[in-house]
């Protein structure tokens, strides 16, 4: 029978405080916000998942069943933290924007509608600083999702799934082929950097043929190279007059909820620039973590 152990630390009373602040936010928001939609389902499912994560981390360190876990447990807890501190980030933008922004009625849903605001943000906080505590110090032997590269693989994803859920809605990709191609580089570079996240926390890197540190510093060059031609090319085909763009905001965005159209286009292209920069970084540091450990 498994013996519950409770640990004392910094790192438990920070995951407990995210616990907490991903409660207060969901359950507040659910009970009186009194908002619906897709971006009031999308906060919720953030701070939702960030708390049955957490409360999953901290049952099985406080049971001490990390031996038992399906996972490497070296990966999966920082992995989930910087998951979590990226969804609640996002949550704590996406929220106040489109139920908050314009709002001027004062009542107990507006009310509501802060305090799960106030909340996200303070877990969003909370799991950033989880994440520091975690990650791997200079000279300090730990699993890959802990130190900077496969901290940059997590962003590297998540800022693609945000690129996917823009230009889906409304679809923006299919007027050029140039543009068709700037979703292909979205698309494989997710699949990879998702692979490999994946690969690491269930502890699957052994079974690749080649080795694992060459493959990443390949992978990071390859990424880049192809991030950098859908940073120029997304904006030349979308805000170019030359190429049936706009280049200034219509006047009709100033009337509609939340985000345009045209305000979709333009952060689709501020992400690409900088996934593009995230990608570059993990090429420096992939390079020489191949260059040092040969």
């Amino acid at each position: 029978m498994p013996l519950v152990v409770l640990k004392s630390s910094r790192l438990t009373w920070v995951r407990l405080a995210a616990l907490v602040f991903t409660c207060v936010a969901f359950s507040v928001a659910a009970h009186g916000g009194a908002v619906s939609g897709g971006m009031y389902d999308w906060s919720i499912f953030c701070w939702a998942f960030s708390f049955a994560g957490t409360l999953l981390v901290l049952v099985v360190e406080l049971m001490g069943l990390q031996s038992r876990a399906p996972v490497s447990w070296n990966n999966f807890p920082i992995t989930f933290a910087c998951y979590a501190s990226l969804l609640c980030l996002s949550a704590s933008i996406i929220f106040p924007l489109y139920f908050l922004k314009g709002e001027t009625r004062r009542d107990e849903a507006r009310d509501h509608r802060i305090a799960s605001s106030v909340f996200s943000c303070l877990a969003t906080v909370a799991y950033f600083v989880e994440v520091s505590l975690t990650r791997a110090q200079p000279g300090e032997v730990a699993g890959y999702m802990a130190t900077v590269p496969g901290l940059l693989k997590v962003c590297e994803t998540f800022v693609a799934s945000v690129i996917f859920a823009f230009v889906s809605d409304p679809v923006s990709y299919d007027g050029h082929s140039a543009l068709k191609w700037c979703m292909a580089v979205y698309c494989i570079c997710f699949v990879i950097s998702a692979a490999i996240v994946v690969m690491c926390v269930g502890e699957c890197t052994g079974f690749l043929p080649f080795p694992f540190a060459r493959f990443l510093s390949a992978y990071a060059l390859l990424a880049v190279a192809m991030y950098l031609t859908a940073t120029i090319i997304w904006p030349i085909f979308k805000f170019d007059s030359r190429h049936s763009g706009s280049s200034s905001r219509p006047p009709i965005c100033q009337y509609s909820h939340g985000l345009c159209w045209w305000d979709k286009l333009v952060a689709v292209a501020v992400l690409t620039a900088l996934n593009f920069l995230i990608y570059l970084a993990d090429l420096v540091y992939s390079a020489r973590l191949v260059f040092v450990t040969a």
